[in-house]
């Protein structure tokens, strides 16, 4: 029996405590600084990508390889993009969004893989 690679395990775990940190943040940014809005969201996408990027950097001493990078944004927005698909249903519930409640929604959601992105293909060497 072959050991399991660990640099996809690791990948893996970065993905989920990524999403555990958006969660987290979210609500101390939302319920106890008193911060909602477009500002929140970006301000805990940012920190969020710039610690999955730097823990990465420290972990491996590199920039994620292409096969990494993209399975790290698949896990990761993906378990967003379910969270953020549940959280729509529970709107929907409430009340039925309109087109641009749908659309800032989807700013909403998209924030948080474009800044990992953007965190994790910025060259870590000078």
């Amino acid at each position: 029996m072959n050991p399991p690679n660990t640099d996809n395990v690791s990948t893996t775990h970065l993905a989920i405590g990524g999403v555990v940190a958006v969660m987290v943040l979210n609500l101390l940014v939302r319920s106890f600084v008193k911060l909602g809005g477009v500002l929140s969201t970006l301000l805990v996408a940012a920190l969020v990508a710039g610690g999955m990027a730097l823990w990465f950097h420290l972990q491996h001493r590199r920039r994620p390889l292409p096969s990494e990078h993209r399975k790290l944004l698949a896990l990761y927005g993906g378990i967003l993009a379910l969270l953020y698909l549940g959280l729509l249903g529970l709107m929907w519930l409430k009340d039925e969004p309109g087109p641009m409640g749908l659309f800032i929604f989807g700013l909403h959601y998209f924030c948080y893989p474009l800044l990992a992105w953007l965190a994790l293909a910025i060259p870590k060497d000078s």
